[in-house]
């Protein structure tokens, strides 16, 4: 079990280290590509393009092949693209290299929920995925801070050979200590018959899966949640910088101090859940977690009326991150709960889901021109109703007996 939970880590951490070790380095890197500090912003879209486009064929491939192949082919996607980052002597060459590093870090993303869909049950996924969760809420302000002293005695370049070197650990992982956890992937059964695939006109499928559908109004709702949680917290990351030193007056180190103590606050609540998990029932969690949500939308709107000071927004701040770590591993775990066979596909179309969701929003306030602290308040607002109506109208359903047999076996495996 040890070795499961060592590898889907390792394999989740090469996402979100991708995005933040470089960031240190984007003066340097504009610099020397003769690009603008804003062109070269935009690999984080494209890096994210990368995840998105990745995670759907990674997922249904993970199911039929099984999920070390794609960890492993995704590590080695993701060193290549590194390498090439590194070596890149124009923008061009530099948002290819994003992108390829998208589509590596989004199959080992994919195949690290899928491989704890098929170890755990769903009382200790939902416990692991917490602790996940806090562990991913460190990358954000560690990941920097090894980029600045990276940077302290070697040229930007060394940051993707950093990335790379990462990629290296996890392939290695991935060979020597992973086992296969798809034990129900399609080339193991050969009793079962063929129907079509309604995701995929023209193909076919286990007779098996079609158990297992995704048009089913729970697992819906576990989207949208998870979405909306996504698109809550990335909207934070997104308005931080504007909200914190123009409207509080914080220079960069005061934005980087509240940074890093919100991201303290989600890693300690992150950890918490696994200990309020043995105590509460899960959707108890949840309905907590929403009510933080409408906790922070409350004190932000009281600071944007003048009725509490602007160092009130801290608090705020505060309240999205705890409400997002102790809800999201929660509501993961649930999603990918009644999927024994087609774990891959299932947190395929999670991620493929809160990715572009979070765009979306955000894309769209800035459309329509809406101020920093009102996309924060409204998606804190609006999506906490829909969120809290979701978890008290669609409760998770029982698992079915032919699903808890497959997870017996699995375990016995």
């Amino acid at each position: 079990m040890i070795r499961f939970l060592i590898c889907s880590f390792a394999l989740v951490l090469l996402y979100p280290t991708a995005i933040d070790l470089y960031l240190v380095g984007l003066p340097q890197i504009a610099h020397d590509l003769g690009a603008t500090e804003s062109q070269l912003h935009i690999a984080f879209s494209i890096y994210l393009a990368g995840m998105a486009t990745t995670m759907l064929f990674a997922g249904r491939l993970s199911d039929t092949i099984g999920r070390k192949p794609i960890a492993i082919a995704g590590a080695i996607i993701f060193i290549f693209a590194s390498l090439l980052g590194g070596q890149a002597e124009n923008s061009t060459v530099f948002l290819v290299a994003r992108f390829a590093q998208g589509i590596g870090a989004g199959s080992c993303y994919v195949v690290a929920f899928a491989i704890l869909r098929d170890t755990l049950d769903d009382q200790r996924r939902a416990k692991v995925l917490s602790m996940l969760n806090g562990i991913i809420c460190i990358v954000p302000v560690i990941a920097p801070v090894i980029g600045h002293l990276i940077m302290l005695k070697f040229p930007w370049p060394s940051l993707f050979s950093t990335m790379a070197g990462m990629g290296v650990l996890v392939c290695l992982l991935s060979v020597l200590v992973l086992k296969e956890s798809n034990t129900n992937r399609l080339g193991r059964s050969n009793h079962t018959t063929l129907v079509p695939d309604p995701f995929a006109p023209g193909e076919t499928q286990h007779s098996q899966f079609t158990n297992e559908r995704f048009l089913d109004r729970f697992f819906v709702s576990r989207v949208v949640i998870t979405s909306i949680g996504v698109t809550t917290i990335l909207t934070y990351v997104n308005v931080s910088p504007m909200l914190v030193m123009d409207a509080m007056g914080f220079d960069r180190g005061g934005y980087s101090t509240t940074m890093a103590l919100t991201a303290l606050v989600s890693m300690l609540a992150s950890f918490s859940a696994p200990f309020l998990l043995s105590i509460f029932k899960q959707r108890s969690l949840m309905l907590f977690s929403q009510g933080l949500f409408a906790a922070a939308a409350i004190v932000l709107m009281a600071s944007g009326l003048s009725l509490l000071d602007q160092v009130a927004n801290l608090i705020g701040f505060s309240l999205i991150c705890a409400g997002f770590s102790i809800g999201f591993g929660v509501t993961m775990s649930q999603a990918l709960s009644p999927y024994s066979q087609r774990a891959g596909v299932a947190s395929s179309i999670l991620g493929i889901a809160q990715v572009c969701a979070s765009a979306f929003y955000i894309w769209l306030m800035g459309l329509m021109g809406v101020s920093a602290l009102n996309m924060l308040i409204t998606v804190l607002a609006l999506g906490g109703v829909i969120s809290a109506a979701l978890i008290l109208l669609i409760p998770l359903p029982a698992l079915p007996t032919c699903c808890k047999a497959n997870e017996e076996i699995t375990r016995a495996s």
